[in-house]
């Protein structure tokens, strides 16, 4: 006997909004080439995964921290920087 994993079937969210909002969606989701539902996933799950990365804690030993912040510090160099500084200006003819 097979046993359906629950965790990979869709579960229906119900929405109620209002009538502009859904036409501009709508309206996205066309150009997309995505439905109303995929293209409403797709900024849901971006959003959300945006929201719990600027959660992010990253717990560091003082040794580490303290490197990082005298690299911060640091006044930039080297050839790449040469190079960025030296590079033609688009907004400056």
């Amino acid at each position: 006997m097979v046993t359906k994993n629950q965790d990979t079937h869709a579960k229906p969210v119900n929405l109620r909004i209002r009538e502009d909002v859904r036409i501009l969606i709508d309206r996205a989701a066309k150009i997309r080439g995505k439905t109303r539902s995929d293209f409403m996933i797709d900024a849901a799950y971006r959003a959300a995964e945006d929201t719990l990365l600027d959660q992010t804690l990253v717990k560091v030993d003082a040794e580490s921290y303290r490197h990082y912040l005298d690299i911060l510090d640091r006044p930039p160099s080297g050839e790449g920087f040469a190079r960025l500084m030296n590079a033609p200006k688009p907004w400056r003819d």
